[in-house]
């Protein structure tokens, strides 16, 4: 009998106990950050990641009074990012900048050893933007369906910054959907790619806004479309593609992302910072220069914005010709 009693009061203690480790738990996001978080990026200093990620780090230290410290790691189109964040504690104290060539990288490269829907749990897109179709003075189109009639008439070449790269992958789009047929010629990077329009190695290219607008300023290239649904704050002469080719769309996007495994209450904390803290006006102002067009979505939207962007980028890789073995 005593020892039924004593089973019976020890079990209700350990109930106590889990309840009030299960109240803990919930309670520990009060507290977090107690430490600098970092936030890896898969580019170069002064890119528009890295541009992007330093003023959100400016602003949650404002707010947290814990550092966010930006750690560039380049290379592989971000995969040495994420394997790097993948192996990171599972603490809420390591993020990603998780970027759409990442997600174009993971369609081409299926041997990647992690899995982006599995692996990384959503925080919040900061924004997206597009990439400008530029082409090289001399083309006669002044407008997309000029191009493309002229595509079907006479051979013309395209600049990317690389094999599966986002801006291939949207001339492979192009040529789909209007029947043309280009020569793709795949360069080290946009600037290159750029570069060899405006020598007239190829005829035209695509590249994000800011790594267009100087040339398209300064007449050294004309700008025919960007690829995103609606026109760029940078560029409001230039229309949207799709206003010309229904369907049409691809875009260059930025978002945070974290290791799966991350307790849910930090990452509800963390999502809901970063998403008022791009919602501010200033913060949209203080990047007005990369063209993006705010967004600061919670961790639904941003799963669900992941697969659609999974499933279209999926798409366009099998009709691209690329080799993804």
């Amino acid at each position: 009998m005593r020892t039924r009693k004593f089973l019976t009061a020890a079990a209700l203690l350990a109930g106590s106990f889990a309840a009030a480790s299960a109240d803990a738990a919930q309670a520990a996001p009060t507290s977090f950050p107690e430490k600098p978080i970092r936030l890896v990026i898969g580019s170069a200093p002064g890119s528009g990641p890295d541009i992007i990620s330093r003023a959100l780090a400016d602003r949650l230290y404002g707010a947290w009074g814990q550092r966010v410290v930006v750690d560039s790691r380049p290379g592989v189109a971000g995969v040495l990012s994420a394997d790097l964040v993948l192996h990171a504690p599972a603490d809420g104290y390591t993020w990603m900048m998780l970027t759409s060539q990442l997600l174009v990288a993971t369609a081409v490269f299926p041997n990647i050893k992690f899995n982006l829907e599995k692996d990384f749990a959503s925080l919040s897109l900061i924004g997206t933007t597009s990439f400008v179709l530029v082409v090289n003075p001399e083309i006669p189109a002044k407008s997309i369906k000029e191009l493309i009639e002229y595509a079907k008439k006479t051979p013309l070449k395209y600049g990317s910054a690389g094999t599966g790269a986002s801006e291939h992958l949207s001339g492979v789009l192009f040529t789909k959907l209007t029947g043309s047929d280009m020569l793709h010629i795949p360069y080290k990077g946009v600037a290159e790619a750029v570069a060899a329009t405006m020598g007239k190695e190829v005829n035209l290219t695509y590249g994000v806004v800011p790594a267009v607008l100087g040339a398209v300023q300064s007449g050294r290239v004309r700008a025919l479309g960007v690829t995103g649904p609606r026109r760029s704050q940078l560029l409001p002469d230039v229309p949207s593609i799709s206003e010309a080719i229904p369907g049409y769309q691809t875009l260059a996007w930025y978002s945070v992302v974290a290791p799966a495994g991350v307790p849910e209450a930090v990452l509800a904390k963390t999502s809901a910072a970063i998403s008022k803290i791009v919602k501010d006006p200033q913060f949209g102002e203080q990047l007005k220069g990369l063209g993006l067009e705010i967004v600061g979505s919670d961790r639904a939207e941003l799963e669900k914005f992941r697969a659609g962007q999974r499933k279209s980028i999926t798409e366009i890789v099998k009709i691209s010709g690329v080799d993804t073995k």
